[in-house]
């Protein structure tokens, strides 16, 4: 599942469709309005965590790649059919593949706070912060993948960042001392600004330090794995320097 700096990505080298009009919608999204996107400029591509979104004056787009959805920018996917194919009068075209298209009416700003994603410029560490305070029962595993939390953190940066800091998997966010808690908000975004670095430099797996991994770069021993929380999703972490927090404390 691409995470939020993927998205980035993607918003960034489509930036030039923005004010083109399109001129041919197809693909084999049930629902999507198609014979109503010809003639329709794109006001805007923007994104908020997972979500790729093209903004129209009609309605707006989502796109979810979900667990394995890919996108063309002015090329197909041979043997593939587009959940949604779009041309444009000015030349050029996008494709997505194996993903979710939905439409969304009104103004994206009624959808999507766009203080929890963690690549926005709105981006709020306290709202965060007292997001999080506001769970105390919540494991930490599962707090950094809460979308309205850390909108485009996935499992990559969630095993980066647990890492990173110290902290098992396991604990319990109303366990977390004060200032290992803002650690834990800071991190999940500055991983995500340093994993869309080295993706865009082809190097973003030659720094993972945990996710994947067998042997622990610090102290040299296995990694337990396992998939942990409610989300279920696989966590790597080292049982010797990743403290679990399992003593509650006043936040």
């Amino acid at each position: 599942m691409p995470e939020g700096p993927s998205i980035v990505i993607l918003r960034e080298q489509a930036q030039e469709f923005e004010g083109r009009t399109i001129a041919t919608a197809r693909g084999n999204s049930k629902g999507l309005r198609y014979e109503e996107l010809p003639g329709q400029p794109i006001i805007s591509l923007r994104s908020w965590g997972k979500h790729f979104l093209i903004e129209l004056p009609l309605f707006s787009l989502r796109v979810h790649f979900l667990m394995f959805g890919t996108y063309r920018i002015n090329e197909v996917k041979e043997n593939s059919p587009p959940r949604l194919a779009l041309t444009f009068e000015e030349g050029g075209e996008l494709n997505f593949y194996t993903c979710s298209i939905k439409e969304i009416d009104g103004e994206l700003s009624e959808h999507y706070d766009w203080r929890a994603d963690v690549m926005a410029g709105e981006w709020s560490s306290a709202l965060a912060l007292k997001k999080l305070r506001a769970k105390p029962e919540m494991l930490a595993c599962d707090a950094l993948l809460d979308q309205t939390i850390f909108s485009g953190v996935g499992n990559i940066i969630k095993n980066e960042v647990l890492f990173r800091i110290r902290v098992h998997p396991l604990s319990t966010i109303g366990c977390l001392p004060p200032a290992k808690l803002r650690e834990l908000v800071k991190e999940a975004r500055q991983y995500s600004f340093d994993f869309l670095e080295w993706k865009k430099a082809f190097v973003l797996k030659q720094h993972w330090l945990a996710h994947t991994k067998r042997i622990c770069p610090r102290c040299n021993i296995p990694f337990h794995k396992a998939h942990l929380g409610q989300t279920r999703r696989r966590s790597f972490w080292c049982e010797r320097c990743q403290k679990r927090y399992d003593t509650p404390k006043v936040l």
